[in-house]
């Protein structure tokens, strides 16, 4: 089976940072050889509750992940694994939606209320209650009516962070354990558990 998965990180939180970094590890450990991380970058401030900034933002962001994946022939991989954090989620999932990349799975790291626009059919989602970028309450009923499987994190913020740097640990090592069993499985249909609330 011909495997690739692509990162699609935040404006402010790249490849390189602890939820995409590790993910791509473990993308790796499950045979995705082929991986590609996305790079872009958007200048214009703060766009955080401005509308009209963010679909800019988006727009630009988009129009960037495009051209990294212009040589891509999907056609050829049997599986496909989206990675995303943040504004990426929007856009992978956009992606996703133009491409007819229909087997694509996703994962999606802090998702906006913008993604589910896109709804994509097999993915997996997690959120902070203190993320100031989401309402948490939108987000799980966004995912309750998308059938997308979605674990809250008590008292984290947009980096799925707390105070607590032994808890950040167990979080994140919750995080990726959750990451790594939906890797290993390849849904036939579309899930039908929406959230799970994780209390820490």
């Amino acid at each position: 089976m011909s495997k690739i998965a692509v990162c699609f990180p935040g404006i402010g939180y790249h490849c390189d940072k602890p939820l995409l970094y590790y993910s791509r590890n473990i993308a790796c450990e499950l045979g995705y050889k082929n991986y590609i991380n996305i790079s872009y970058s958007y200048n214009a401030g703060n766009i955080r509750g401005n509308n009209e900034k963010m679909k800019e933002a988006y727009e630009a962001l988009f129009l960037q992940a495009e051209a990294g994946l212009a040589d891509i022939s999907w056609s050829e991989y049997d599986d496909v694994l989206f990675i995303s954090k943040s504004i990426g989620t929007i856009i992978a999932a956009s992606y996703a939606k133009k491409y007819g990349l229909k087997c694509a799975r996703h994962i999606l790291y802090t998702p906006l209320a913008q993604t589910y626009l896109f709804a994509p059919d097999y993915a997996i989602a997690f959120i902070g209650t203190a993320d100031p970028w989401s309402d948490t309450d939108e987000i799980i009923r966004l995912s309750n009516a998308n059938h997308i499987p979605l674990t809250v994190y008590d008292g984290c913020n947009h980096s799925l962070e707390c105070s607590n740097t032994l808890k950040n640990l167990e979080n994140l090592k919750d995080i990726l354990q959750r990451t790594m069993d939906f890797c290993d499985r390849r849904p036939e249909l579309k899930q039908e558990s929406a959230y799970v609330a994780t209390e820490r």
